[in-house]
């Protein structure tokens, strides 16, 4: 029986790869510049790598701590795919006293 795999991104770089994960996560360094990559969870679909804004967006949400481990349905859940919907949801943290990491996940900002 293999290992499952699981994906780390180089935010610099764009590059995004998928590993063997057996339970725990040593520092992976990327193939491409050596530098230490991040952990994102084995439900992640990275976006094209000449896709700037999905990347900006990526950024934001994994400084802010979200990650894409899947749930009991099977995906990661509710995640923001642009600039205009991490903005909102950022807006109404500010507003609400909400944690960031919780607001970025809301499918709907009240």
């Amino acid at each position: 029986m293999g290992h499952a795999r699981t994906s780390c991104v180089h935010l610099p770089c764009r590059a995004s790869y998928k590993k063997p994960y057996d339970g725990h996560w040593p520092q992976r360094l990327c193939p491409r510049c050596a530098e230490p990559m991040i952990h994102v969870g084995s439900a992640f679909a990275p976006p094209r790598r000449r896709d700037t804004a999905a990347w900006r967006t990526l950024s934001v949400l994994l400084h802010a701590g979200v990650r894409f481990h899947k749930s009991c349905c099977g995906g990661p859940g509710y995640r923001p795919r642009s600039l205009r919907e991490v903005r909102e949801r950022m807006a109404y943290a500010r507003r609400s006293g909400e944690p960031a990491v919780k607001a970025l996940v809301r499918p709907e900002v009240p």
